[in-house]
C-alpha cells in the first residue's frame, strides 16, 4: 500500500512515516517502478509498535536504542503487559533513563508549583490569599 494509506492503517501521517524511516525506526520501504514508497503489514504492525512506545514516553532515540527488538513486540503485548521474554533485557537501561527524566521532570514541576503557590499565597489582593493556596490541592504520585 501507498503511504497515505500505510499512515491511515497505523494511525499516523505520511510526515510521520517518513520520519521514522529517516530516524531508523522503520526500515526504508520498497519502493514501486516510479519511485512511490509501499508498505506492507509488517511496517504497518511495526509503525504501530513505534507509536504506543513514544505514547508510553519513550523518546524517538529511546525506540532507536532497542529497534533491533521492534519485530518482537506488537501492541497488545505492550498494552497487556505481555512482553515476550528478553525484549526488555537490552532495552532496561533505556526504560531505566527515561523514567529517571520522567521523575526529574516531575520534581521540577512539583518545584516550580510549590514556588508559585508560596508567591501567590505572599501577594495579597493581587491574587488568591494564602488559604487559597493550600486549597490547591496537590497531586498524587498515581495522577494523571
Amino acid at each position: 500500500m501507498r503511504i497515505g494509506d500505510a499512515a491511515a492503517a497505523a494511525g499516523t501521517t505520511p510526515r510521520a512515516l517518513r520520519l521514522y524511516e529517516q530516524r531508523g525506526l522503520l526500515p526504508p520501504p520498497d519502493r514501486t517502478s516510479t519511485g512511490q514508497r509501499r508498505y506492507g503489514p509488517e511496517d504497518i504492525a511495526r509503525v504501530r509498535v513505534v507509536r504506543e512506545l513514544l505514547a508510553l514516553g519513550l523518546t524517538i532515540e529511546d525506540v532507536r536504542a532497542c529497534v533491533d527488538r521492534l519485530p518482537l513486540l506488537d501492541v497488545e503485548a505492550i498494552r497487556s503487559r505481555r512482553v515476550p521474554e528478553g525484549v526488555c533485557v537490552r532495552a532496561s537501561p533505556v526504560v531505566s533513563r527515561r523514567l529517571a527524566a520522567l521523575d526529574a521532570e516531575i520534581a521540577r514541576l512539583t518545584r516550580r508549583r510549590d514556588e508559585l503557590a508560596a508567591r501567590a499565597a505572599q501577594q495579597p489582593g493581587r491574587g488568591p490569599g494564602p488559604e487559597a493556596a493550600e486549597a490547591v490541592p496537590r497531586p498524587g504520585p498515581n495522577s494523571r
